[in-house]
């Protein structure tokens, strides 16, 4: 989704527009999803996360700047959620043992159990911001504030890194 669509649909939500947030919510969800995924490991805390990240959008949405990056101001939203989730996660003390969610199955995470597994946390954002949001190696390492032929390799590392795991599994 370009950027202008998600200016548009940003400015029509701070109007309280559902019709747009609902467009917003199916345009961006699955990229957000695939953004929240490595923080948690799981499906199920990663919906929940990603919930409350687009509620905190909705709610936010009046205080976006028309015409800056739509898709970051997203992610950071979506990142602080996650962070903010993961630090009470770390405040909650069992008195039992912690439930264990269920495991997903293969064709529900198996890409993203791949990224976990064999990419670290710089490979799998720029796998991501790449090849779900679209973005141009570029304007990624404006993002990350790094070189963009650091960004470049990393990105072809990481490829070579999710193919070569993929083929192990599947052998």
């Amino acid at each position: 989704m370009n950027g202008h669509r998600l200016d548009f649909l940003l400015t029509e939500v701070a109007q309280d527009n559902r019709a747009a947030f609902d467009d917003l919510y199916r345009q961006t969800a699955r990229g957000v999803y695939a953004f929240l995924y490595p923080y948690f490991g799981n499906r199920q805390d990663t919906e929940d996360c990603l919930q409350t990240a687009f509620l905190k959008i909705k709610q936010s949405a009046s205080a976006y700047r028309k015409g800056s990056n739509a898709r970051a101001w997203i992610l950071q939203i979506a990142k602080n959620t996650a962070l903010d989730e993961k630090r009470r996660q770390k405040r909650i003390v069992y008195t039992d043992a912690p439930p264990v969610p269920p495991r997903e199955t293969a064709t529900e995470s198996g890409v993203f159990d791949a990224l976990q597994e064999c990419l670290d946390e710089e490979e799998r954002q720029i796998v991501v911001l790449h090849v779900l949001w679209g973005y141009k190696h570029r304007e990624i390492a404006n993002f990350l504030n790094c070189p963009v032929g650091t960004v470049t390799s990393k990105y072809k590392r990481a490829v070579g890194k999710l193919k070569r795991y993929l083929k192990e599994e599947r052998a």
